[in-house]
């Protein structure tokens, strides 16, 4: 075990990135195909293909997933991964062609680094050409390069946020119970440690994160905070456990909680916070148990992001500022 989402079988993970434009993406491969469920909280989302994933709905699987920064116009992403799976002769058949199925999610970073620069349909081909299962995951790579955190007092006063992942393994009846996540963070809010309740990353004053949530109702009242809609953590997690659509569906609801334990406040108007998971294996299990350790990892790899981030465009990571 890897305390990574390729540590489920089946998965393959590839990234590109920006360094100087501070923008770029990550991408989930399952090239025997998954099936996926999604739950958007955030009311800022920017999504592609997420209807296709409701339980009543005809495709029943998927053939990858994009995470991505550059707002709505990184979508353009998912085409390049769709246009590298086709020449892989992997999709949805139809009868006239293989239509890979890709769902994907955005995350704003266009107020940090080059905002002319977003990830583009090049950009995604290369990403899933280069996925494999044992891609780096952590701090500033692929969709976390340009993600941000803490950003109640404005970005000048923000923190860098990060990709992050992290996996559990639990002996079961029929062999391992392997559930991971991977997740890029860009919330509004600050990033805590759950154990602790340690604020890790967050808006800064005197050069020290501070709580959002107590500073909220000042600066909402006297409007001094912006950046409506352009935040969002965005991730996935995968499970070798056998999961149906609304199965699927149901463990996506419960990997938010890893958002609720960590990101204060999460889930906001200004968040798109949209969460996938991804069933790949053939393991029986109760999704109450997938579900609930989906919750810890994605937990844990939201802590992973922010710890394992460096400093870009002018501001701190985590590493720079505790010490």
């Amino acid at each position: 075990m890897e305390n990574s989402v390729c540590d489920v079988p089946g998965i393959y993970v590839g990234h590109m990135q920006d360094d100087r434009a501070l923008t770029g993406c990550t991408v989930c491969l399952f090239p025997e195909g998954a099936v996926a469920g999604v739950d958007v909280r955030g009311s800022a989302p920017g999504t592609r293909e997420t209807d296709l994933l409701a339980p009543m709905h005809l495709v029943e699987q998927v053939h990858a997933i994009v995470l991505t920064g550059g707002s709505a116009f990184g979508l353009d992403a998912a085409g390049g991964v769709m246009r590298y799976l086709e020449e892989q002769g992997i999709g949805f058949e139809t009868g006239a062609a293989r239509v890979p199925i890709v769902p994907a999610a955005v995350l704003y970073d266009l107020a940090i680094g080059d905002s002319a620069v977003r990830p583009d349909a090049a950009m995604g081909y290369e990403a899933a050409r280069k996925a494999s299962r044992n891609a780096a995951m952590c701090g500033n790579v692929g969709a976390g390069t340009g993600a941000t955190v803490g950003k109640v007092l404005g970005m000048e006063r923000a923190m860098k946020g990060g990709l992050g992942t992290a996996s559990v393994s639990v002996p079961w009846t029929e062999g391992p119970l392997i559930v991971g996540a991977l997740v890029a963070v860009n919330a509004f809010g600050d990033v805590r440690d759950p154990a602790t309740g340690h604020i890790l990353a967050g808006p800064r004053v005197d050069d020290k994160p501070i709580d959002s949530i107590a500073l909220l109702p000042r600066v909402m009242m006297n409007g001094e905070t912006g950046f409506v809609g352009e935040n969002t953590t965005i991730g996935l997690v995968a499970t070798n456990a056998r999961l149906t659509k609304a199965q699927a569906t149901k463990v996506a609801q419960m990997a938010q909680d890893g958002l609720a334990r960590t990101i204060y406040p999460a889930h906001t108007m200004r968040d798109g916070d949209t969460v996938f998971a991804v069933s790949t294996g053939e393991v029986n299990a109760p999704v109450d148990v997938v579900g609930a350790l989906a919750a810890q990892v994605m937990a844990e790899a939201i802590v992973r992001a922010v710890k394992e981030a460096e400093s870009a465009g002018g501001l701190p990571a985590y590493r720079d500022i505790q010490r």
